[in-house]
């Protein structure tokens, strides 16, 4: 991505920075995602490494903005483009969006959303994102950012229990 770093002030005025991650912040954004990951008790899910990140970071399809204040990297924000069939458009996946404890409360996750959203308004694309049923918090957070929330379960197929169903298939097609 080639957006230029936008200061940005929080609410308390201290400086913040919010700069898109390239592929030499891989080693930032795997400590990020480690953090995020510890936190969300789902550490064992994270199986992408930092050369892997560097890659990623090298995608079109991928952003990763980063919030950085006091000579540190305070959050993330991370999203992936993709196709909404339903509409025939692209739409805007966030990932994850996080807040080191200690910098929490002081405006960096809206600022996050905010710069995320600038990157795609002049297109005018949806932003979707979700977030697990028990994080009220969250829930509030993205209620008063003007979000829409609405339940729905989401289904992960691995690859481990869809490949036995496979070649269960006598259709000579299948792998």
């Amino acid at each position: 991505m080639s957006t230029p770093p936008v200061p940005i002030t929080d609410s308390t005025q201290t400086s913040l920075t919010i700069r898109p991650a390239i592929p030499a912040d891989a080693a930032t954004v795997h400590s990020l995602v480690l953090d995020i990951a510890e936190l969300e008790g789902d550490l064992e899910h994270v199986h992408v490494t930092v050369e892997g990140w560097a890659r990623i970071l090298g995608r079109s399809d991928v952003t990763v903005l980063l919030a950085e204040g006091h000579g540190q990297v305070l959050g993330y924000v991370s999203a992936t483009r993709r196709l909404h069939l339903w509409s025939g458009q692209d739409l805007l996946a966030v990932d994850d969006v996080f807040v080191r404890e200690h910098a929490r409360g002081s405006g960096i996750g809206r600022q996050l959303l905010v710069a995320m959203a600038t990157t795609v308004a002049a297109e005018q694309l949806t932003i979707a994102w979700g977030m697990g049923p028990e994080n009220t918090s969250a829930q509030r957070f993205y209620r008063r950012l003007g979000a829409t929330l609405r339940p729905k379960i989401m289904a992960g197929w691995t690859a481990t229990a869809y490949l036995p169903l496979v070649r269960a298939q006598t259709t000579p097609e299948m792998p």
